[in-house]
């Protein structure tokens, strides 16, 4: 699609927002309503190119992909009216008598562009947040999960008029063209690298941008954790979708005391949720492409392998690894891994940890597995990361309730339930002065009473 073709687009986007189409609330829920049942009749074709895609299991493609994505647009239909109704907030004395109150308003079109990692749930979830809010949608899902876009625009033609969500297919060029649009709101998921790009073109317009990134995930293990229950979910955190997860654990991060029993339970664990032989597991999934199968393999150092390291290079497949003795100088530490590799570091005390942390770019997870209240408290306070888990992994972005987002250079800003619904909205601070009175404090000439007046209603 060239740019002339985009432009098209955001005209009729443009327009259709303007005629107010959709600031009604009950238009809002039934559009949602529409995307639900549209999702739950192609089930079987989402399962199906996301197996294409990523080899995802169809109980993988449903925990992970199109049951949150079902669980989000559910919350949004529950709550929407809630979330979209004014909210009055008290007056100060000196603008007596007046109503104040926060209206929340819909930016306008707004431009989603979503990874290939999680493509129909990464691409959906903000779409119903965005459509909750009463705005036009642009999405443009990855080239790179070619299948599950397909899909996608499937869905959405089904469902609205180009003029109120369309797809964008494509690769680099149709971003830089959509990138050169002035949009009023932007909503990206992906690297960091081609995150800094979305910042920059977006500032040519000023436009406010929401940004989903990712960087390296540290999970904590201190000696008071249940090292059993923390294998059984680090190994799932870790492994689900061959890594290929923005908040997965990048890397293990271990007391010394209890690194060798940590790293034999891992082992036990994998060979528990995985096979013997997890190439030929069929529920294994894949590397999205040679291009990323080439660089999580130029990153296993094998003096360094203690568990896996397989390779199917024609499958683009690689067993889950775990490398041990592992610096901080290595190759795998110097880059989110984003693939089936867990590499192993350790600490002497939780302090040395917290600070080897901090010392990085912030994460967009943090996963703390402990027994001790106090070191919860110290590492949650301590350590700047988006978000995270204690005694688990990844599941915290499983829940409307709470936003997910990052901070410093793993992202900016959040999604999810309400706080989604705010991120896609304007929030007018309106005051409504009444007109049967009118105090004239404010008024020139100022005699000495008013001054005495003015400093007790401004206290």
């Amino acid at each position: 699609m060239n740019q002339e073709q985009i432009r098209h687009i955001l005209d009729t986007q443009r327009a259709y927002f303007s005629s107010g189409a959709t600031l009604p609330v009950e238009k809002r829920v039934q559009a949602l309503q529409r995307l639900r049942t549209a999702i739950l009749d192609s089930e079987a074709e989402i399962n199906a190119a996301l197996k294409a895609d990523l080899g995802k299991s169809g109980f993988e493609s449903y925990m992970c992909e199109v049951g949150l994505t079902c669980s989000e647009i559910s919350y949004m239909i529950r709550h929407a009216r809630r979330f979209a109704s004014e909210r009055r907030v008290p007056t100060p004395l000196a603008q007596f008598h007046a109503r104040s109150f926060v209206k929340p308003s819909p930016y306008g079109v707004v431009l989603i562009m979503s990874p290939w990692n999680y493509p129909f749930m990464l691409t959906m979830d903000p779409l119903a947040d965005a459509l909750a809010a009463g705005n036009t949608v642009v999405l443009k899902p990855s080239a790179y999960s070619p299948h599950t876009s397909a899909v996608i625009e499937k869905i959405i033609s089904s469902c609205f008029d180009s003029s109120y969500v369309a797809v964008i297919s494509g690769g680099r060029e149709e971003n830089q063209c959509l990138l050169r649009e002035a949009f009023d709101y932007i909503f990206f998921t992906g690297s960091q690298a081609v995150g800094k790009e979305v910042l920059r073109q977006a500032a040519e317009h000023l436009t406010p941008v929401t940004l989903e990134l990712g960087g390296k995930s540290p999970c904590i293990v201190d000696r008071t954790a249940n090292i059993p229950l923390a294998a059984k979910r680090i190994v799932f955190g870790k492994f689900l979708n061959c890594g290929q997860t923005c908040v997965a654990p990048d890397y293990l991060y271990c007391e010394a005391s209890v690194k060798d029993r940590l790293v034999q339970a891992i082992g036990k664990e994998i060979r528990a949720q995985f096979g013997e032989r997890p190439l030929d597991n069929e529920n294994y999934g894949k590397i999205i492409n040679q291009k990323h199968f080439r660089r999580l393999a130029g990153l296993i150092d094998r003096e360094k392998v203690v568990f896996g390291g397989g390779l199917e290079e024609g499958r683009c497949r690689i067993e889950p690894t775990v490398m041990d003795n592992v610096t901080w100088e290595d190759p795998v530490m110097g880059e989110e891994i984003f693939g089936p590799i867990l590499p192993v570091l350790t600490f002497q005390t939780l302090e040395e940890a917290a600070a080897q942390v901090n010392s990085r770019p912030h994460p967009l997870a943090l996963y703390l597995f402990t027994s001790d209240k106090q070191h919860v408290r110290y590492v949650t306070s301590r350590c700047q990361f988006g978000g995270g888990c204690v005694n688990d992994t990844i599941i915290h972005l499983a829940t409307s309730a709470m936003g997910f987002g990052g901070v410093g250079a793993s992202g900016m800003g959040a999604y999810h339930g309400k706080v989604g619904f705010d991120t896609f909205s304007h929030h007018k601070s309106i005051v409504d002065k009444k007109t049967w009175l009118d105090l004239p404090l404010r008024y020139q000439p100022n005699p000495p009473f008013t001054h005495t007046l003015v400093r007790m209603s401004l206290k």
